[in-house]
């Protein structure tokens, strides 16, 4: 399977538990694999046969700066079923989003959480009617 990547995305969001979190907000980073066929887009040049990086990056800006997620697994969730939503070629996504700054007194790079889904698991997943 063929995979479309964009690394070291970075939004300023207000997500978390603790009320300053939500409050002063931080930069989150945000990578995004896209899992699909680009055999067609590879041989014809076409843009109509791929994903738009530039459409992908403001779907993911649009959900990290958008309403705050209490969890970071929530936003990385949001976003993953929001990418399979949009983008019906897509078979699979990954998305990791890294926190650099969480407010305790330890050092680190930050915590990641990465997820992956499948759009078999996402359709039966989704709620009726939709």
């Amino acid at each position: 399977m063929d995979r479309i990547a964009l690394n070291g995305m970075r939004f300023f969001g207000y997500h978390g538990v603790f009320p300053e979190e939500k409050k002063l907000g931080q930069q989150y980073a945000v990578d995004v694999e896209l899992h699909l066929d680009l055999t067609q887009a590879a041989e014809t040049d076409d843009l109509n046969h791929t994903v738009n990086y530039a459409e992908l990056h403001a779907q993911v800006k649009t959900i990290v700066e958008g309403p705050p997620f209490n969890l970071v697994e929530a936003l990385a969730g949001n976003i993953a079923s929001r990418l399979l939503d949009a983008y019906t070629s897509v078979n699979a996504v990954t998305v990791r989003v890294t926190k650099p700054h969480p407010p305790f007194e330890i050092y680190f790079d930050g915590m990641t959480v990465e997820l992956y889904r499948k759009r078999d698991e996402h359709e039966q997943q989704r709620p009726a009617g939709r």
